[in-house]
């Protein structure tokens, strides 16, 4: 499915030390069919980002980006305008930071899938390299689209119809050791709501108690498991929420106890729907860790079989060693030989 882009204007942010100075397009920007492939790149994108806060506009705050989408939405105030108070209150808040942020600053109202969103992220630049015929260097410069990381998505809809669940906002929580997430809650004038990563845990351990109370054989509670991490994956590639419901079609087999059900007598704190972390659902249907120089990553339903855990001596004994690893190991055991 495609975007459909509605507006896009884009601005110039230079933040060196205490200094920001901001760079504004004087208009928006035309609509083309390279526009409309750029902002899709950048919707999934940004789907594919870990670990997203998710909040909403705060009336405490008296936010000034809240109050501008407002005014652009009925139609009191053009988009551009709108974009420009917007980075005003942004130059503000960076100049409380002590990081540097360079790159442009995009502003896109767009639908995907019947949904309106708005989109604001900062997109930083790439020096890239090439040789010429003639065998001398080139550089080029190119927006780093995977690498962002200031983003937030306005999901319109949500806004409308769902306002009061305070989950319509999210938000790239950002690189570790900067207070991104900070920046842009202030920036955007919000509070953050729910949290994804402890709604899909607390879906993981409804799951797994509901499976164990069914009484499910091992080969039925694995396959039950990926469809589960199936549905859940779908949803973040989407950038949709999963549904408590749509679960529940996936475990009850015809049962008479459908999971939604199992979910509240058993008094799970769990929303109707929430939004996924993936790293958290991931662990459905694979264990994985590292420590002391040691990484190992299996697929759950090899436990038992192919691998088996022994916890008394802490070891963990793998049958069946992958191809690429074996071949490895064996060219080192000749070396030492």
């Amino acid at each position: 499915m495609a975007t459909d882009v509605k507006k896009l204007v884009v601005h110039y942010v230079d933040k060196k030390d205490d200094n920001t100075e901001i760079h504004l397009r004087n208009d928006e920007m035309a609509i083309n069919e390279k526009v409309e492939v750029f902002i899709e790149q950048i919707h999934h994108a940004y789907n594919g980002k870990p670990g997203k806060g998710f909040c909403a506009f705060s009336g405490e705050k008296n936010s000034v980006v809240a109050s501008a989408m407002q005014s652009y939405r009925n139609n009191e105030l053009g988009f551009w305008h709108m974009t420009e108070q917007a980075t005003t209150v942004l130059k503000e808040e960076l100049n409380k930071y002590a990081f540097n942020e360079t790159g442009y600053l995009i502003f896109c109202h767009y639908q995907y899938v019947a949904t309106d969103y708005v989109l604001i992220a900062m997109i930083n630049i790439k020096e890239h390299y090439s040789i010429t015929s003639e065998l001398d260097l080139a550089s080029s410069r190119h927006l780093d689209i995977s690498r962002m990381q200031l983003a937030a998505r306005i999901d319109l809809t949500a806004w409308d119809t769902q306002a009061e669940e305070n989950k319509y906002i999210s938000f790239i929580k950002g690189r570790a050791g900067r207070k991104v997430a900070d920046f842009f809650l202030d920036f955007l004038g919000c509070e953050e709501g729910i949290d994804a990563k402890q709604q899909s845990q607390v879906m993981l351990s409804a799951v797994e108690d509901y499976l164990s109370e069914k009484q499910f054989d091992k080969t039925e509670k694995d396959d039950l498991r990926k469809q589960v991490f199936d549905y859940c994956n779908d949803c973040v590639s989407t950038g949709e929420e999963a549904n408590v419901s749509d679960i529940s079609a996936t475990l009850t087999k015809g049962e008479d106890s459908p999971f939604d059900n199992f979910c509240k007598e058993q008094s799970y704190d769990l929303e109707d729907t929430f939004p996924v972390d993936k790293k958290t659902v991931t662990s459905m249907v694979k264990f994985s860790g590292l420590g002391g120089g040691v990484s190992v990553s299996f697929e759950r339903k090899h436990l038992g079989e192919r691998v088996t855990y022994n916890e008394a001596t802490d070891t963990l004994v793998i049958k069946g060693i992958p191809p690429n690893l074996k071949d490895q190991l064996q060219r080192f055991m000749e070396q030492e030989q």
